[in-house]
């Protein structure tokens, strides 16, 4: 039968959220950051909470069990030896020398500690489901409709994870998960303020994003968030924060061994950097390493959801984006065909997107008929795809074609001015 004394330290236990199991792992952990040789094993903590009296812990462990729960020895119903008692004092008075001090009373502390928590709802395994369930339509969202309505969700579901984490009532793991999730947040937001051009508001959420990613210790979740930080750096012209964050994914992908899919999604940010500042050499020796992790990402066990919008089609509009950056519009032309064709319809905004960046190598090029029919094929979806970005493309391409004397290119700048 277990005393009510002993009871204290069960008690204690289970009002710091420990089964058995994790506190012997949180044991652990606190003695390894104190600098103590000390453990337990689960055997040990039942005879601690079962036995009458219970027996003595040693120094070392004595240690540990008062930092993780914050209260004296003899407080968790151990009969502890005079020379071994603890005491709450102020640690500046004069007089005897006291071998450990606390910061508050330890009865009323104990008596804190012991009465429950009022728990908000439970969240378990059931709740996270329908939550990662929202997450991932957020992508479904944006490839189809545009980042303006996925943001909208985002919003809805951030005030949720938000709620849950600040009210509910769950296990360590399942408050990591939630962590995490809100991690994965914070980088769709950076990748919305990327698309609509609010860039120092996908910067902010991009910090916001590593910090959750690093706090959740969350190797795969940092490259996700780096990989939009790379665009949004370039977009505010700091091709050195692009290229250290190329680096920086690189390092953590070794750390995660993360598969073939992530190093290309990385090499392919890599050639964006070198693209926009002019380093063609070092672009092609990005698009060779793509080339070669592409090769091998069918051999992946898993593949991240943020990763899994990567494939051929990718490496051939980034070789196309090379071209153009070298002012080799012809050159371009055959690769981003070859995208435009790859790409699929299950990413329609991405596809629209294609779309208008192969008629401005087609119009460059002096290929104005196909050039406006790849851009009226892009209107006649218009409605169904918000995002500024696409926006701005198909005006760059008006903005291009209006000096053009060509009745397809004016009845296609009068068709642009009409839908947008």
């Amino acid at each position: 039968m277990v005393s009510d004394l002993v009871k204290k330290l069960v008690l204690l236990r289970q009002a710091a959220g420990y089964t058995q199991g994790s506190f012997v792992a949180a044991f652990a952990a606190e003695a390894a950051r104190l600098g103590i040789a000390a453990a337990v094993s689960v055997r040990q903590l039942r005879r601690w909470e079962n036995e009458t009296p219970p027996p003595l812990p040693h120094p070392g462990q004595q240690a540990v069990l008062e930092a993780i729960f914050g209260v004296p020895m003899a407080e968790m119903g151990f009969e502890v030896p005079r020379h071994r008692e603890t005491v709450a004092e102020p640690i500046s008075d004069s007089g005897r020398v006291k071998r450990r001090t606390f910061v508050a009373d330890a009865g009323a502390l104990v008596a804190a500690t012991l009465m429950p928590a009022v728990p908000g709802p439970r969240v378990g395994t059931v709740e996270l489901g329908h939550l990662r369930e929202r997450l991932e339509g957020l992508y479904r969202t944006d490839h189809t409709k545009g980042s303006q309505p996925a943001g909208v969700q985002a919003g809805r579901i951030e005030a949720d994870i938000t709620r849950t984490l600040r009210t509910g009532s769950y296990t360590s793991v399942v408050g990591r998960e939630l962590q995490t999730m809100l991690g994965e947040l914070h980088g769709h937001r950076a990748w919305y303020g990327y698309d609509g051009g609010r860039i120092a508001e996908g910067r902010s959420a991009c910090m916001e994003a590593l910090a959750a990613a690093q706090l959740v210790d969350s190797p795969l979740l940092q490259i996700s968030v780096l990989e939009t930080l790379v665009l949004l750096a370039i977009k505010a012209d700091r091709t050195w924060e692009a290229a250290s964050a190329v680096e920086n994914a690189y390092r953590l992908a070794v750390r995660a061994q993360a598969g073939a899919t992530v190093h290309l999604v990385i090499a392919l940010r890599g050639a964006n950097v070198a693209v926009h500042s002019g380093d063609l050499p070092s672009a092609r020796r990005a698009l060779s390493r793509a080339v070669q992790y592409l090769g091998r990402a069918d051999s992946d066990d898993e593949v991240p959801d943020w990763a899994k919008f990567v494939g051929p089609f990718e490496v051939d509009y980034a070789t196309a984006d090379m071209y153009m950056r070298a002012n080799q519009p012809k050159r371009a032309v055959p690769f981003l065909r070859a995208a435009v064709h790859g790409i699929g319809g299950g990413l329609a905004r991405n596809s629209a997107s294609y779309r208008v960046r192969f008629a401005d190598a087609l119009l460059a090029a002096g290929e104005v008929e196909e050039a406006c029919a790849e851009v009226n094929h892009v209107l006649d979806t218009w409605d169904g795809i918000t995002s500024p970005r696409l926006l701005g493309k198909v005006h760059a391409f008006q903005k291009s074609a209006v000096g053009i004397d060509s009745r397809t290119a004016r009845d296609c700048v009068a068709r642009i001015r009409e839908t947008t």
